[in-house]
């Protein structure tokens, strides 16, 4: 065979290397297209590196659309008046056309000034700062614009590295796709930190000036523009002068850029700093702590403490919480009780310092902070011992200032030690000093502590709460936390629970020796009335009660049976107890708070309502959240009437006393107002009803009761129980106590009387013997000697008692002489008018 020739060869080969495959095989062959395919594999990686190391995994910038701040729970009294807040970050969220246009412009001067111009990044700042960090050694200084600072503060956060400055720009260039400027102003003047727990600048308008945002001048307004590069860094206290000179940059800039004129420059350059010591937030109302402390505890059981327990959470959901707590009726509570501590300390010595602490140097200040002690009691401070001489105390108070207590001002002795309270004063003691002149003298905060609370009986809204002496001096809430025994106050439940069982108003029991046998361990236990008072013979339910008899008490417990009686305490919520005699006579540990509602429940024919101190508690766009069945009572607020039906809320509440059974000891306990252990109060002259209290030692005293719109009760005693003293009684100093506050809460109110349940039959009766009276009729003396009484159908005595029968009380016979001549009057008006049972019913005001 013959050999091809070689040109034809040559020629397939360049024919089947032409065309598209061909130009690719000829470049490649050339160095420089094999140096552009590497530099584009590189390029390539280095994209996909940059992405998974930079752009992978941050956060969607959609979030920032529906972001919504942490805000602080805002708390409203009764009557929607801010009372409190509970927050860990102070903030006032606002819209963007709420802010002035000159605190906008300060802020941009300050911070960001071509912001209306970039696309989130500054180039040319990026640029300037990268060069002076190189060429000088000062701390080196970034050029983040405020899309960049939100980005940073509401997504990435704030560590410091290069790698955080790329995310920050990257996420900066979306946010400014995504929102508008406006939006990304109002999100960053809502959420930046500016000190004093202040977040945002309306917080921050308060902490730093006392007032709102709208309120504030343009020098002010520059100040507040300083803070964001570092609060601490130009606090106006301690570093006034760095202050004002960065102050005046921004006012340089803002001129400099046209936002201001020249004479707005130089008037808000000469104002001084103007800001005013760290103070109390606002919506913090002196004497609710114990109140909205309880409040607060019963939010977080709710609904979690921060972001991570869900959206309605206490320090960060922005929950509106409408209350309860009445500012009267609280001052009346804080005042009566205070002043009745007060009394029953005065004479026994200085109780010592609230608190010690140790400082060096000139730190008295931060360390008496730091101690969280504090007073709102009249004229009262608490300051610390700065120094000590021989004549004088130097003192310091928590804004600052100081103050001198002379020897004169401390003399004192301290209470069982001995010595005037001078010498036994330290530096470092924090103690409570009242002005006296030019300096201050000393005063003594109570040992002896107590607590306070009032109900409303239809609903159960507690309308005050006062928990102790002061709650900045100890936050322990003695009304819902500190159990005690309750003494007599028990035994108005303890004879609801017999007049359930059968017994009536009227029933006899003896007032005699009573001994049960306890079993071969125990032995024979013998009860005693309070004083060690003997016996004295028969008497009716009405008259055990009046007189707080204790052996009337434990045979009516015993006749009507202990698992009845300790089964009605647990039903009205006062406590779970073993069926034991002694419990009868309050042997059983309660609070003040449950003793109240339980006479609340009867002071409501029976019906409970729990103690409540939230009425609603709603998110922060409206939504009510709590309770869950929660409805609006339309029209309720209606400014006219509209011809219809009046709207009628739904009345709650379960049956938990018999209703007949809860007004019967209602009526006997209006008694102890008006002749028994209460009589204090008689002169209210108004319905009312109560019982005092003294437990054994005794250790606490009570008093419980009140009128159909207000039932109140206090208790007071040291918090490491010992004795009062042996004539320390519930009606000499708590029944007074409770006095000092009805007489100005009850100021004003219509006097209405306890409404008896449909049945009630009212008797007269012969208030001794218990038996029905014909031919007299009760008069207005508080002890004479006929009554109306209350009674179930067909369980009324029916032994009658004529008038010539009826033995006149001691008492009553001394008033004789001077009620003859209104007795004649009633006697002319008889011979009028024939007279019914139903007159008294209509006179009282429709009682059916």
């Amino acid at each position: 065979m013959a050999a091809p020739d070689d040109t034809t060869v040559k020629f397939r080969i360049r024919r089947e290397m032409g065309g598209f495959r061909g130009f690719v095989a000829r470049s490649w062959g050339r160095w420089w297209v094999k140096a552009l395919a590497a530099i584009g594999v590189l390029a390539a990686i280095g994209a996909a590196l940059f992405w998974f190391l930079f752009a992978a995994g941050l956060p969607s910038v959609d979030t920032l659309r529906t972001y919504e701040p942490p805000l602080p729970t805002n708390v409203r009294g009764i009557d929607g008046t801010p009372i409190h807040s509970y927050a860990r970050e102070r903030r006032v969220e606002l819209s963007y056309d709420e802010y002035p246009p000159l605190l906008v412009r300060a802020f941009l001067a300050a911070e960001d000034k071509t912001f209306f111009e970039h696309h989130g990044v500054d180039y040319l700042g990026i640029a300037n700062a990268a060069f002076n960090n190189l060429t000088t050694k000062r701390r080196a200084v970034g050029a983040s614009t405020i899309t960049q600072q939100v980005a940073k503060n509401l997504l990435i956060g704030n560590a410091t590295s290069y790698t955080r400055k790329i995310k920050e720009a990257i996420l900066a260039y979306r946010i400014e796709d995504t929102l508008t400027k406006q939006q990304i102003l109002e999100l960053y003047l809502n959420q930046i930190a500016l000190g004093r727990n202040a977040f945002g600048v309306e917080a921050a308008s308060y902490a730093y000036f006392g007032k709102d945002l709208n309120q504030l001048d343009l020098a002010q307004m520059a100040y507040l523009a300083i803070l964001p590069k570092g609060p601490s860094n130009y606090d106006p206290v301690r570093h006034t002068q760095r202050a004002l000179d960065r102050r005046a940059y921004v006012l340089r800039e803002m001129l400099k850029n046209g936002f201001i004129t020249q004479a707005q420059h130089d008037a808000a350059r000469a104002e001084p700093l103007g800001t005013v010591p760290r103070q109390t937030p606002k919506t913090e109302t002196a004497g609710s702590g114990y109140f909205v402390e309880e409040v607060r505890r019963q939010l977080l059981d709710k609904f979690g403490e921060d972001q991570r327990a869900g959206p309605y959470s206490v320090y960060s959901g922005g929950l509106w919480v409408r209350t309860s707590l009445d500012n009267k009726i609280q001052d009346y509570a804080q005042t009566a009780l205070r002043e009745g501590l007060l009394r029953f300390d005065s004479g026994r010595g200085w109780s010592g310092p609230m608190g010690h602490v140790e400082f060096t140097g000139t730190a008295w200040q931060s360390a008496l902070l730091n101690t969280n002690i504090g007073l709102d009691y009249a004229d009262w401070r608490a300051a610390i011992v700065v120094a000590r001489s021989s004549e004088s105390a130097d003192l310091g108070f928590a804004d600052g200032s100081t103050g001198t207590l002379p020897r004169w001002g401390a003399q004192m002795p301290v209470r069982g030690v001995g010595g005037t309270a001078f010498a036994a004063l330290k530096e470092g003691d924090i103690i409570a000093v009242a002005p006296d002149g030019e300096s201050f003298v000393l005063r003594s905060v109570p040992k002896i502590s107590g607590a306070f609370v009032v109900e409303e009986p239809q609903t159960g809204r507690v309308l005050a709460m006062q928990g102790g002496f002061d709650f900045r001096i100890q936050a322990f809430n003695r009304a819902t936390q500190a159990l005690r025994q309750p003494g007599s106050t028990i035994k108005p439940i303890v004879y609801a629970a017999a007049l359930e069982g059968g017994m009536t108003p009227a029933s006899i029991i003896v007032d005699g020796p009573f001994c049960v046998f306890q079993g071969a361990r125990l032995g024979q236990k013998c009860f005693r009335n309070f004083g060690n008072v003997g016996g004295s013979g028969s008497h009716t339910m009405r008259w055990g009660v009046e007189q707080s008899r204790n052996l009337m008490t434990v045979r009516a417990a015993a006749t009507t049976g202990m698992p009845r009686v300790v089964g009605l305490m647990d039903r009205i919520g006062i406590g779970k107890y073993p069926p034991y005699l002694s419990f009868a006579l309050g042997a059983g540990e309660t609070t003040v708070s449950r003793m109240v509602n339980a006479y609340a429940i009867l002071a409501n024919q029976g019906r409970s309502h729990p103690s409540s101190l939230i009425d609603f508690v709603q998110d922060r766009h409206g939504k009510v959240v709590f309770p869950a069945n929660w409805r609006a009572c339309d029209r309720c607020n209606a400014p006219d009437w509209n011809g219809k039906a009046m709207p009628r809320p739904v009345s709650g509440g379960k049956q938990i006393v018999d209703a007949m059974s809860a007004y019967q000891m209602v009526h006997i306990a209006e008694g102890v107002i008006q002749r028994g252990t209460a009589t204090v109060l008689r002169d209210l002259d108004r319905p009312i009803f109560g019982k005092t209290g003294t437990n054994t030692g005794p250790t606490d005293v009570w008093f419980i009761g009140g009128t159909p719109q207000m039932i109140g009760g206090l208790y007071i005693g040291y918090d490491t129980p010992h004795s009062l003293g042996g004539a320390a009684q519930g009606g000499t100093i708590a029944a007074p106590i409770f006095r000092t506050f009805a007489v100005k809460a009850y100021e004003g109110l219509d006097k209405v009387p306890f409404r008896a349940p449909t049945g009630i039959r009212m008797v007269r009766i012969d208030r001794a013997s218990g038996k029905p009276v014909f031919g007299t009729w009760p008069t207005d003396d508080p002890k004479a000697a006929v009554i109306w009484e209350a009674f179930k159908p067909e369980s009324e005595p029916r032994r009658a008692v004529r008038r010539d029968m009826i033995v006149p009380d001691p008492a009553a016979v001394a008033a004789a002489a001077a009620a003859k001549a209104r007795a004649a009057q009633e006697a002319q008006q008889q011979q009028k008018e024939t007279r019914r049972d139903s007159d008294f019913l209509q006179r009282e005001g429709g009682i059916y």
